[in-house]
């Protein structure tokens, strides 16, 4: 597909940033609801994303006629610590009414995690009504990015990066197997927010967003799709950007 220019604004903290992603996702969803009556939103794990969905908690939205799912996820136990969705549900999806069968976490509990993943791409399909052999079209996906360029659990110089005939593979990080998302499903959507603070990201940044970096190296220059990058001044730091 062709690479969209994306849109990157940078804020000087992460307050900032969170309020900015807070209106930014209200504004996808209400543009979602009058054109389709439904939103459906992919979550990111990790620390930024967190005051985010805090403050989603108290938003003033049809909570009914969001559909909410998981862009990745740790192979553990949702009540694990290290559990995405354990964390958007404590933070947020927990203290807002809307119905359990919008919330779609990815499944952890079968022996083998490719066929939880299999297992999750049934469930997209079936939610988003995506034909076998059509990649459903998500309103938005949030994403964050690791210091190694990684997104969502495509981590450098794995096999997930290859994937092309699936929604959902399989990720490893040091050993441990997660599910994620793959490239094609990912580029799919209308619109993708990549949330990226600390100084710790700067060097995969411009690699990423110079488009000068290797995908298999810094796996965030997959995603070719309509992208918006929020960035902490700390992140954009000698990083071409809008200020806010």
């Amino acid at each position: 597909m062709a690479m969209s220019t994306p849109n990157l604004q940078t804020f000087p903290d992460l307050e900032a940033l969170t309020s900015a992603a807070y209106t930014f996702v209200l504004d996808q969803a209400a543009a979602a609801l009058q054109a389709r009556g439904q939103f459906t939103i992919a979550l990111a794990g990790g620390n930024t994303p967190k005051p985010l969905y805090e403050r989603l908690a108290s938003a003033d939205t049809p909570w009914a006629q969001w559909q909410i799912f998981w862009g990745d996820e740790r192979y553990v136990p949702q009540d694990h610590p290290d559990s995405n969705a354990g964390m958007a549900m404590a933070a947020w999806l927990n203290h807002i009414p809307i119905p359990a069968a919008n919330i779609h976490p990815m499944p952890t509990d079968e022996p083998d995690p490719a066929a939880a993943a299999a297992r999750y791409e049934a469930t997209l399909r079936h939610v988003l009504a995506a034909e076998a052999d059509a990649i459903p079209q998500f309103d938005l996906i949030l994403l964050g990015m690791g210091p190694d360029g990684h997104t969502a659990s495509l981590f450098p110089h794995t096999p997930a990066l290859q994937v092309r005939d699936r929604l959902v593979t399989l990720g490893n990080k040091d050993g441990q197997p997660r599910l994620t998302f793959t490239v094609p499903l990912i580029n799919r959507a209308r619109q993708i927010l990549f949330l990226v603070t600390g100084a710790n990201k700067q060097t995969a940044l411009r690699h990423i967003l110079r488009r000068t970096g290797d995908p298999h190296t810094y796996p965030a220059l997959l995603i070719e799709g309509q992208c918006t990058w929020f960035l902490d001044q700390a992140a954009a730091e000698g990083v071409t950007a809008n200020s806010q």
